[in-house]
């Protein structure tokens, strides 16, 4: 669940007591849950090796992809991504299939409002950016190990919830990394969901370290066993990455 891509959290709202979303939290058994998602990002300023944000070429890099996971037990979860993907700089165009990524998670600790995660997986990269500072192509294979706790509860009469990823990637191709993604939600109304999140990380590249920040705010609407989220994800601090920003918007489909 590689979060230079987005990343990283899918939430399911039709279940509404106990956590109300994936993430950490395991799927039950014989239970799944699909999400066709849209990303377009652009960018025409990047922070450079001290942080300041600067002019670049102007790139653009849109995403279109299937994420799913299946409950294989209660506590074991099979996830999986693909997708399409395809963007243009001042020097390259390039289009074709992006990253495919498959991988188990399992619910080391599960209680009515808490849960510990360990996702391991592994990823092929795809014809596009595989990393936000590189080149698209550039890449090869990745293994990453992944930890998620989340816990859920009432914010006066809203439910809300937290969830805190750490991750590290061993990647072919590319300088290994480690991230941090934080994701906070609440539902003002049964069938609304409001999240804010943060997506941030650190590439072993030399000489420079590169360093990325996103934050991305966005609502879901549920529709039963449909969902519909429209977001905005911003890059808001970094070193040697573009300063990218654009819509999120997503279909998601339990079953």
């Amino acid at each position: 669940m590689a979060l230079g891509t987005a990343a990283a959290f899918f939430c399911a709202l039709g279940r509404v007591s106990g956590p109300a979303w994936a993430g950490a939290w395991p799927m039950k058994d014989g239970e799944g849950l699909a999400i066709l998602k849209y990303e377009d990002q652009k960018a025409d300023t990047g922070f450079d090796p001290n942080g300041v944000e600067v002019a670049i070429a102007r790139r653009r890099d849109q995403t279109l992809s299937l994420y799913g996971e299946y409950g294989l037990t209660d506590r074991l979860t099979l996830q999986s991504k693909a997708g399409l993907t395809r963007g243009h700089d001042d020097f390259v165009d390039y289009e074709g299939l992006g990253s495919v990524e498959l991988g188990l998670r399992y619910a080391l600790l599960h209680t009515d409002r808490s849960v510990i995660s360990l996702y391991l997986g592994a990823a092929r990269d795809g014809v596009g950016r595989n990393a936000g500072y590189a080149a698209p192509g550039q890449g090869d294979a990745d293994i990453e190990a992944r930890l998620l706790a989340g816990t859920s509860g009432q914010w006066r009469t809203m439910q809300a919830f937290a969830e805190v990823q750490v991750a590290r990637l061993r990647r072919s191709g590319l300088a290994d990394e480690t991230r941090v993604d934080v994701t906070a939600g609440l539902k003002p109304r049964p069938r609304w969901l409001l999240m804010v999140q943060t997506f941030a990380g650190q590439a072993d590249s030399q000489p420079v370290r590169s360093r990325w920040c996103k934050s991305e705010i966005s609502v879901a609407r549920d529709l039963g066993v449909w969902s519909l989220q429209a977001g905005w994800r911003q890059a808001i601090l970094g070193r040697e990455t573009p300063a990218d920003h654009g819509p999120v918007l997503a279909v998601w489909r339990r079953f």
